[in-house]
């Protein structure tokens, strides 16, 4: 298996630590996600550097940063599994990756975690050949590193989009000029900023701007994401349920939104019209209970996998 876990050891230099024989990458990876969305995130993001790494063997050591709220499982799996994310700073990885996490703050440096994870970005700027960036990781780089502030959405940006790739772009090479990519996200900042900041935009939309941004940041190669390539079909749609639920259930008075292709399009019409029972004031329970959210999600099209797949490929590519 091209990606092979291990836990970092605690506070040695790589010279004292075991690697695993012939990688050929080492890879730490940083889970910022909830409980609910903390398995699913590990996963999908393996299998896209097992993709991407081909028959070449990637040491992944996961990481988790302190402030996000987490139940009893998910504490035992991180105390077990994971490692604190001072660690990375005595074995610098070849690749770093953070994901995003669920804002709880207007103000991004107000999020409870916000000091450990600008202590991380800013010293891997400076020890880490490349560094991936997802969503809201990506919006405290620019803020860290260019002083661009989010923007809060009137609405949540939340659906596949069509996207317009760069294809002079190392990490856009073999792909199509008109791709697919999901977003799900309450906040954004201008395109038009982070070009007058000297990013590359590999991949943008006109309809929600920027999926894939880059430059060189002090010694690092800084890819940040604002999209999600690494979604499943599935992904969408749960949580369009886990939002949906909530509100029926009275657990909060915000409307879900509905992220646009989110399932197959024979599904769309049946799925809209539970959405539209929802916002006309009905919260019942038994119309998520009696919704065939399973069956649904077995049948939602991948168009972005081939993409995700690539792009990650080029990305080894370009730490080697």
């Amino acid at each position: 298996m091209p990606v092979r876990l291990t836990k970092a050891a605690p506070a040695r230099p790589r010279s004292a630590t075991s690697t695993v024989e012939g990688a050929r990458w080492t890879c730490a990876f940083v889970n910022n996600m909830p409980d609910g969305a903390f398995d699913a995130t590990e996963r999908q993001f393996l299998e896209l550097l097992e993709a991407g790494s081909g028959a070449d063997v990637i040491e992944v050591r996961r990481y988790a940063v302190e402030g996000v709220p987490r139940g009893e499982r998910i504490a035992a799996k991180i105390a077990e599994m994971y490692s604190p994310t001072s660690d990375i700073f005595v074995d610098a990885p070849d690749l770093l990756i953070v994901t995003g996490s669920n804002p709880l703050e207007v103000n991004i440096r107000d999020e409870p975690y916000w000091a450990e994870l600008a202590e991380l970005i800013s010293w891997a700027s400076d020890h880490v050949h490349t560094m991936l960036m997802s969503c809201l990781s990506a919006h405290a780089a620019l803020k860290i590193f260019d002083g661009l502030e989010r923007v809060h959405l009137t609405s949540k940006c939340a659906g596949v989009f069509t996207q317009q790739v760069d294809a002079s772009h190392p990490l856009t090479v073999g792909l199509d000029q008109e791709i697919a990519l999901p977003h799900s996200r309450w906040s954004t900042v201008a395109t038009d900023e982070l070009r007058a900041a000297g990013y590359h935009i590999a991949i943008e939309s006109d309809d929600v701007g920027w999926s894939v941004a880059t430059r060189v940041i002090a010694r690092s190669n800084a890819v940040l994401i604002q999209g999600h390539p690494e979604y499943d079909p599935s992904s969408l749609l749960r949580e369009y349920r886990r939002d949906a639920g909530r509100y029926v259930r009275r657990e909060r008075d915000e409307l879900p939104c509905l992220p646009w292709h989110c399932v197959a399009p024979d599904d769309w019409e049946q799925l809209e019209r539970l959405h539209q029972t929802l916002i006309a004031g009905n919260r019942d329970p038994a119309l998520i209970d009696s919704y065939p959210f399973e069956e649904v999600a077995d049948r939602a099209t991948w168009a972005w996998r081939s993409t995700a797949r690539r792009m990650y490929t080029n990305l080894l590519s370009s730490v080697a």
